[in-house]
């Protein structure tokens, strides 16, 4: 009667650990697929998650617009709703907010090819986003900025700029696991950029620029006032995917700026929710070289 009962107890008990051994099994094979996976793999993946090569091609101009907020958490805090564009062809890119406020009546960013300008938001003086991108123009250069959403994409440029990437794996950020691929551009920088992916979609979700600079050294006039280092992070986040001429793309494009220096601190929204997508429209070249 005992063997019986120990022997009816051993069978749940040796399914039970072979079902631990599988599940654990899969997972390491799981890990080891991603540790193995190579940037070359995680960009045709995403480049998929868009639409397809000839849905991708077919598109020549972009012009997407919708409404914007922006939201200053920092003294003197504050907000406003406006409207906000984001046009592009080839690598041209101009993203623009408009708001029906004197203090920050707009924010003019345009990248022609060539050059990169940040316009004035008030005569004479740039936002703090405007000098962000200002001192960091490879972002619309390199065509980062904005994402998919941009024609300038560089993944979508076979030749993809020449940059260097490095696949570091997954990394959970608010509670979703993402694909984390490093940005190096060609020639080296000191702007620290980290793209992220779904981890099912491939879909491109968010990207982060770091940069520190560090603080002064030797001589200082007063011993006792603390120096430290500067810090800025750019986060942009794309969410809200629908199907817009043939691409899958995000219909909700936040950028987060935040600045930590030696006179304070700084901290402010953008989100923009596009409604209007055109296509393959004419687009004035000088619409790129933003003035001052």
């Amino acid at each position: 009667m005992e063997d019986r009962l120990i022997h009816s107890l051993r069978v749940p008990f040796v399914t039970l650990c072979w079902t631990i051994i599988l599940v654990f099994g899969q997972a390491n094979s799981t890990s080891s697929v991603i540790e193995k996976m190579t940037p070359e793999e995680l960009v045709a993946k995403h480049l998929e998650s868009i639409g397809s090569s000839q849905a991708r091609n077919s598109l020549k101009t972009r012009v997407i617009s919708g409404m914007a907020q922006v939201i200053f958490r920092t003294a003197p805090v504050g907000q406003a709703v406006g409207k906000a564009v984001l046009a592009s062809e080839g690598t041209k890119t101009l993203l623009g907010f408009s708001f029906p406020t004197p203090v920050y009546p707009r924010e003019h960013l345009g990248f022609n090819g060539n050059h990169f300008m940040a316009a004035f938001v008030t005569p004479g003086v740039r936002s703090v986003l405007g000098n962000f991108l200002m001192a960091n123009d490879l972002v619309f250069k390199q065509g980062l900025m904005g994402g998919a959403l941009s024609s300038a994409w560089p993944f979508l440029d076979a030749g993809g700029r020449g940059a260097k990437l490095e696949y570091v794996g997954t990394k959970k950020i608010n509670d979703r696991v993402l694909h984390e691929l490093k940005y190096q551009p060609r020639g080296g920088s000191d702007l620290k950029i980290t793209l992220f992916f779904d981890q099912e979609t491939f879909r491109h979700v968010r990207t982060e620029y770091e940069r520190v600079n560090a603080a002064p050294t030797g001589n200082r006039a007063y011993a006792n006032v603390e120096e430290r280092d500067m810090r800025n992070n750019l986060v942009e986040e794309f969410s809200d995917f629908k199907i817009e001429g043939g691409l899958t793309l995000p219909h909700t494009y936040k950028i987060t700026l935040s600045v930590d220096a030696q006179g304070g601190t700084f901290s402010a929204d953008w989100i923009a929710k596009f409604t209007q997508f055109d296509f393959n429209q004419p687009i004035d070249p000088n619409a790129f070289s933003v003035q001052p």
